[in-house]
């Protein structure tokens, strides 16, 4: 998702607004108290985020576009999807399988356009936020005979697999190390509202994580998502013939966990503003993390999927041919053009979308071409350096 880059004040919500987000407020409190008194931030982010009703994405707010909170890649131009598109029908060729399946296809811009440039294709999505799934049954009204909603992840998967800014969106425990002590990051109801906080960890697992992937030294403060390893591991196990494209905004686990980023990635999106707090608003405001792309690769590698390459999204899309798709989108000097010539800058420029989104391709099946990797392939830089 792209917010703008400049910090600025943030606008106020409206009064309705408002009353959301205290209801929103009232339900973590008595999940607080429920919980004994603290509530690790993976159970805050799940609740503010997914509450039926009330969380964030399941809620009626608007999120994408110009109203919205954030712009994804697709709501900016169709040439995203466009090729996109001709990376999967390279994947479909090498499987003989005409079907796509999508997790979290938020407004269903990028489900058009590749329904669009993919005849014959069988689109299913899984969806879990009833107003979203709304929103794309409206966006996808003209092609609907080839569209299927699941409501669970499919027993096996013959074809192509995308999730498109899907892991960020996924719950992580936010895990510190100060001195010898490990800690894990909370919620608690204090005496002036919620309030963070820190208890000591108790889970082994999530402390046997951090300190595999932390820096050795110094105090220190990141994320460690297993929901979002877990569900790219299931996922895998599912896909008997294919590839699987993830494109989010990330890090390898080299940078992620860099000494200098010792603050972790978790923050807020809120009418195209950036923000650091989450407590800010529960409920309007979009809060998400980076995904480090080490720990999804070994996860769709334990499941019998390989690393079938990992780049930016700059270098995915010039090799995927976007610039040739923008030279086809009318004359240089009309509207039109301007308008692609400006959204593609928007999604390659190093300074914008172009390097921080990267694409991340896990195949069983070795004979699919792989056009989206062919300026580079940083697939090397997935494990330890």
């Amino acid at each position: 998702m792209q917010s703008d880059p400049q910090p600025r004040a943030l606008p106020e919500p409206d009064v309705a607004a408002r009353a959301h987000s205290a209801r929103v407020v009232a339900a973590v409190r008595e999940a607080i108290a429920a919980a004994g008194g603290f509530l690790t931030l993976e159970r805050y982010l799940a609740r503010v985020l997914y509450a039926p009703g009330l969380g964030y994405y399941v809620s009626g707010t608007r999120k994408f576009g110009a109203a919205g909170d954030f712009v994804t890649a697709p709501e900016l131009t169709p040439l995203f999807g466009r090729a996109l598109a001709v990376q999967v029908e390279a994947i479909l060729a090498a499987t003989g399988e005409r079907r796509i399946v999508e997790l979290g296809a938020g407004s269903g811009a990028l489900a058009a356009q590749l329904l669009e440039a993919a005849p014959s294709v069988r689109y299913e999505i899984v969806e879990v936020s009833p107003e979203l799934r709304a929103r794309q049954r409206a966006t996808l009204a003209a092609q609907a005979s080839r569209v299927t909603w699941l409501d669970a992840l499919p027993e096996s998967i013959d074809g192509a697999v995308i999730m498109n800014e899907v892991l960020d969106a996924i719950p992580a425990h936010v895990i510190v190390r100060r001195g010898d002590a490990w800690l894990e990051r909370g919620v608690v109801d204090g005496p002036d509202g919620l309030a963070l906080a820190e208890r000591p960890l108790a889970d082994e697992r999530l402390r046997a994580l951090a300190q595999q992937r932390f820096p050795e030294h110094g105090d220190y403060a990141s994320e460690i998502n297993p929901a979002a390893e877990a569900l790219v591991a299931e996922l895998s196990a599912r896909v008997r013939a294919g590839a699987m494209l993830i494109v989010d905004y990330g890090f390898p686990a080299a940078e992620y966990y860099h000494p200098q980023r010792c603050h972790g990635t978790l923050m807020g999106h809120y009418r195209h503003r950036a923000h650091g707090d989450v407590l800010l608003w529960p409920g309007l405001s979009d809060l998400t993390t980076h995904v480090d792309f080490s720990a999804i690769a070994a996860a769709g590698e334990r499941s019998g999927l390989r690393v079938a390459g990992f780049t930016s999204q700059a270098a995915f899309l010039l090799g995927c041919g976007i610039l040739d798709l923008l030279a086809r989108a009318g004359s240089p000097d009309s509207a039109a053009y301007l308008r692609a010539a400006a959204a593609v800058q928007q999604l390659t420029s190093p300074a914008e979308m172009g390097e921080l989104f990267k694409v991340l391709a896990l195949a069983r099946s070795d004979a699919i071409a792989w056009p989206g990797f062919t300026i580079a392939d940083r697939s090397h830089r997935l494990g330890s350096e």
